[in-house]
């Protein structure tokens, strides 16, 4: 597949996206085509280009380097790129939990700026959606960013309102 095919429609659903992790992981560029893939599937988070490191059902490093770009007028990175930062990082936590019989969206964002944030930044996601979604529930995905000096620079809360797929649509990503 051409990289200009990669649209939001291809993105895996749910716990696939563990699958092509797991399926580029073992391959020595395959941790860089899974960030690519991921930067153009999802492109308003693929501008800050996160670097995921680690990823297992409920919890994934992702990495981002300090760039101009992502800085602000007082030379740190700015605040939207850590919010960003910090929801993908509990996107992919949450997403690599579930099953494909559910889909999920963010309904709520907390976070809390620390320290100012400079250099290499990882952030890791911790999710633990309940075991059996029947109905609309809403789970709470904690997510840290650190700097090189393992300082938090920010705290997140992310609420996602977590939903069973109607049957006929369980085939698509919603």
């Amino acid at each position: 597949m051409k990289h200009s095919q990669i649209t939001y429609d291809t993105l895996p659903p749910e716990s696939r996206i563990l699958r092509l992790w797991q399926r580029f992981n073992r391959y020595p560029a395959g941790r860089y085509v899974f960030n690519f893939l991921i930067r153009r599937i999802v492109p308003y988070t693929g501008t800050i280009k996160p670097h995921v490191t680690h990823l297992e059902p409920g919890f994934v490093t992702v990495q981002m380097k300090d760039r101009r770009i992502v800085r602000n007028h007082l030379q740190s990175i700015h605040a939207i790129a850590l919010a960003n930062l910090g929801e993908f990082a509990s996107g992919l936590a949450m997403l690599s939990a579930l099953p494909d019989s559910v889909k999920a969206i963010v309904t709520h964002l907390e976070i809390d700026y620390v320290k100012k944030a400079r250099g290499l930044l990882v952030a890791e996601g911790r999710a633990e959606p309940p075991k059996l979604i029947t109905s609309d529930v809403v789970s709470v995905v904690q997510a840290v960013i650190r700097d090189a000096d393992n300082d938090i620079v920010a705290e997140l809360a992310v609420t996602w309102r977590l939903r069973p797929k109607a049957p006929e649509a369980a085939h698509q990503y919603e």
